[in-house]
């Protein structure tokens, strides 16, 4: 078969293209305002791509996609997608039943491990030292302290 873009011979096409055609057809196609990833729900449009999955096009974040490129079999739903791909490890317990042997057993997952994002009302309600805090200091320098530096000056040139 010919390819449609570059005209190469070869013995798979997608959608009329060689797989390096496709390939940089759709690293090109951009991804819509407000998408997010299918998987993780990232939604940095540098991270995101559409990616083509069972004929129909969704965007993925870069890591998400190559994660499914290396999937042997790529699942028929999104859903299944999801919970092969699936980083969170705090879901279940994987210690399997087994007796705690730490000398002083507590349950270590308690909380979330990371912080909320911050935002502007933040800073009223937890403050933390700001440059306008420091506003009232002022030093003091005598003659005695300043130090003479010999520097190069611009200077206008003299009218003639």
């Amino acid at each position: 078969m010919e390819c449609g873009v570059c005209a190469a011979r070869v013995v798979e096409l997608r959608r009329g293209r060689c797989w390096g055609c496709y390939n940089r057809w759709g690293e090109s196609r951009p991804v819509g305002l407000g998408a997010a990833c299918a998987i993780c729900d990232e939604r940095r449009r540098g991270e995101l791509r559409l990616l083509e999955l069972h004929g129909r096009s969704h965007p993925f974040c870069h890591s998400c996609a190559g994660r499914i490129a290396r999937l042997e079999s790529v699942p028929a739903t999104l859903l299944a997608i999801r919970q092969l791909l699936t980083r969170e490890r705090r879901e279940t317990d994987r210690r399997g039943g087994a007796e705690d042997a730490r000398i002083f057993p507590r349950e270590r997952r308690v909380g979330e491990r990371r912080a909320p994002a911050r935002s502007a009302s933040d800073e009223k309600t937890n403050p933390r030292i700001l440059l306008s805090d420091f506003d009232d200091i002022v030093v003091e320098i005598e003659d005695s302290q300043i130090e003479v530096v010999e520097q190069t000056t611009v200077r206008p040139t003299p009218q003639r």
